[in-house]
């Protein structure tokens, strides 16, 4: 496993993290915290979930995961709402569920951020209660998870408060950070120093879909998911790639990946830049 630095927050993460968003009640605990100690054991140290993933069964399957190991675990989780008692109401769930008495990163989860949600966040103490939590030791760092550009992401980026952005990024996916890498909202959030991680860093199966049903044939001898992922991980400023690892053959491969660093793409060349 490589590890990259977390934006301004410092922290050292494994590149490859462990995306939440797919635990539902009926799997396995048992399988599923045997697995996460795999991964662990393997090197990954960041796992991403939400207190509305699985009605909170994700958040409950990681806390079990990371009992006795908190110290060596970054925990990135998420407000349903934007106002403060109810950001007080999500984060108390969340601390118990994960066994914790802190989160490392806590997330606005958020969509296209429209003007009201912006207004709530900046205006009416949507973001100032984000920072008491700050102080008061509840939270260590801060950010927000957006589906991709909008004039409300980028005004929550501009604020300069933001340790950190969730966003989607992939080979299929490119409006978050144009070819040059200069323009879209990772540069700008890499301007502010905010760390960058990925969601649906192999484009959620659409791009595998894509190539069966093009190429039905050929599809059996290629390593699809594989040059999907060192795609996104070749990107310098991204620091984490999320991935729903579901078994421990997952967590093999996408290691793999993660340490055949010979393999990374240089971007620029490959768009003609």
């Amino acid at each position: 496993m490589q590890y990259r630095t977390l934006g301004k927050t410092g922290l050292s993460v494994s590149e490859i993290g462990y995306g939440g968003g797919r635990v539902r009640p009926e799997h396995d605990e048992t399988a599923l915290v045997k697995m996460l100690h795999y991964a662990m054991g393997c090197g990954l140290n960041f796992l991403d979930t939400a207190p509305n993933y699985g009605g909170g069964y994700s958040e409950t399957v990681i806390g079990k995961a990371i009992a006795g190991r908190r110290e060596s675990c970054i925990v990135a989780t998420k407000t349903e709402a934007y106002d403060p008692d109810g950001i007080l109401t999500d984060v108390e769930g969340s601390l118990q569920r994960l066994g914790t008495d802190y989160i490392d990163v806590l997330q606005f989860h958020g969509g296209w951020f429209y003007a009201a949600e912006i207004d709530q966040i900046l205006n009416n103490g949507g973001l100032e209660t984000y920072l008491k939590l700050k102080a008061e030791g509840k939270v260590r760092f801060i950010g927000f998870s957006a589906d991709g550009p909008s004039g409300g992401t980028e005004q929550l980026i501009a604020t300069g408060q933001f340790d950190m952005i969730q966003t989607h990024y992939n080979l299929m996916y490119q409006s978050t950070c144009d070819a040059f890498g200069r323009r879209g909202i990772i540069p700008d959030a890499v301007a502010q120093e905010m760390g960058i991680v990925l969601m649906r860093s192999t484009t959620s199966n659409a791009f595998q879909n894509l190539m069966k049903h093009c190429f039905p044939n050929e599809m059996s001898d290629v390593d699809v998911d594989s040059f999907l992922l060192n795609y996104s991980l070749s990107n310098p400023m991204v620091n984490v790639a999320l991935m729903s690892l579901q078994s421990v053959d997952d967590v093999d491969w996408t290691n793999a990946v993660s340490d055949n660093v010979d393999a990374r793409l240089d971007l620029q060349a490959i768009h003609g830049r």
